[in-house]
Parts: structure tokens; sequence; C-alpha cells
């Protein structure tokens, strides 16, 4: 299995995963065109797309899914929530309702080769999800806008090959900087964002001897930055009660504007 990140941030989402027989899409955050640019990048074509999985329906998630849906015809996939949400999101456009398929968390499905386990999470949104993709033998996560995580949800996130987590914010540039109060307390509360620190202590939970690579994402222009989230996680894990070290396997940190690599599993 393999994973590229179009782009991540609070600014726009879009990632990659598949395997050698079919792709899909988790997020369509950014324009088509540079949806199609980023994919062709790494040797692929939007039209190959077996799917588009929609984690919830706020714009920088689903900015280019309307141009997506109308000009390549991708079914895309959602909580009933989230796309009744949808809907409502006129700069989205007209979607064909054949298109829209809802789904239940915590109810499996298949998309080409690969079975999808959505999974409800903490985020302000009407029915949000992460989404997670295996094989027979691999396995890959898309984890980000949550605001706190349990032991439900590390449980479900066990074992995997390659994982791309949330690390949204530093706390302390939060807390000092401009955002108004109201929006800090949302991005701080249990319904907004990881933290630096949360994501190094949940990726602490989940590390086992065969893991690959964690790709940190989401993160906000304004309220943090690549070094930051890279060496909070790093320190975060070093300090934790597991057994491993923040040097003990490979950290990248997707950006906003770049395509990633092809991280292979």
């Amino acid at each position: 299995m393999e994973l590229c990140s179009i782009a991540s941030g609070s600014s726009g989402n879009c990632i990659c995963v598949g395997t050698q027989a079919s792709h899909l899409l988790v997020d369509a955050g950014i324009s088509g065109k540079r949806i199609e640019t980023g994919l062709n990048s790494v040797g692929l074509k939007t039209s190959e797309m077996k799917a588009i999985l929609i984690t919830h329906e706020h714009i920088d998630h689903i900015a280019g899914l309307g141009v997506l849906a109308r000009r390549y015809g991708l079914p895309i996939y959602g909580t009933k929530g989230t796309l009744d949400a949808i809907r409502m999101v006129k700069s989205v456009g007209r979607i064909d309702e054949d298109l829209l398929h809802p789904i239940v968390p915590g109810q499996e499905f298949q998309i080409g080769d690969m079975m999808v386990h959505p999974i409800s999470i903490s985020h302000d949104a009407a029915d949000p999800v992460a989404y997670i993709m295996k094989t027979e033998s691999k396995k890959i996560g898309v984890i980000t806008d949550l605001g706190t995580y349990d032991d439900n949800l590390v449980e479900k996130l066990q074992n995997m090959d390659i994982l791309l987590l949330e690390a949204n914010h530093d706390v302390r540039m939060l807390q000092t900087g401009s955002y108004p109060y109201p929006l800090k307390q949302r991005i701080l509360g249990d319904r907004g964002h990881l933290s630096n620190v949360l994501s190094g202590r949940l990726l602490g939970r989940l590390l086992h001897d065969r893991f690959r690579a964690v790709i940190l994402g989401h993160l906000s222009k304004e309220n943090n930055f690549a070094e930051l989230a890279y060496e909070t996680v790093r320190l975060e894990v070093s300090m934790g009660e597991n057994p491993y070290k923040g040097d003990d396997f490979p950290i990248y940190v997707a950006k906003r504007q770049e395509v990633s690599q092809m991280f292979c599993a």
C-alpha cells in the first residue's frame, strides 16, 4: 500500500491512498486543478481514482469536491450527516445524487482491493470520521481533525504501517496569537484540533516494531510550523511511557502547498 499527501493544512487537504491496483482520495479540499497536477506529479490521474472519501463538510476538505464530481463522476463516500451538510454548501455546487454514498461509522466497505474502515472522531462537524484503509497484510490511516482521543480510538489505530496524523497547533502560539478568543477555545476544545503535544502522546501509544512512517498533517498556518511540530512530536514520543524514542522511526511533515513523496508499506 502507499500514501501521498497532495495537500495538508488548515487551508486545504487532499490525501491519496492506494495499492498497485487501485487508488482513492481522502478529501478534496483544494482546487480540482491542484489535485490533478499533484496526482500527475506522482504518476497518477484523477480519472483513475476509485472514489473520494470525505471526512467532514468543512471547506478545507471539500473545496474541490464539486468540480471533481462533475468532471470525472467519481463516487463520493461520507456519513449521512456529512453528505447532508455538503448539500447545503453553495460553493460546492450541484452533485449528482447517484454519486453520493452514505456510510456508517464502524461499518467497513470495500473500494477496489482495499477495505475501508470509517471511525467516528470528535470534531465540530455534522458527523465526522477518520479513515483506515487496509489490505490483507497492510494498514494505512488518515487521522486528522480530532480535538481529543480515547482508548477506543487508540485500539482501532493499532498495527498501522503508515499513519498521517494531525499535529495542528502549538498551544502557546495559539494562546498568544491573534485569533479571537472564541476561536482559540474552539480549536483547543475536545471538538477542535489535536495539538503537537497530544499528537506525540497519541503516536507513542501506536508505535510498534514494523511501523514504517508517520506523516504529521493538517498544520495550522498561523499557529504552527513544520520544525516545531516535528520536534515536539519527537520529544513527546521519547519522553512517553513506551519503549521507543523519537529517532527510532521516520517522522515527516506534510506541507500545505507541496506534494509529498509516495510513502510505501
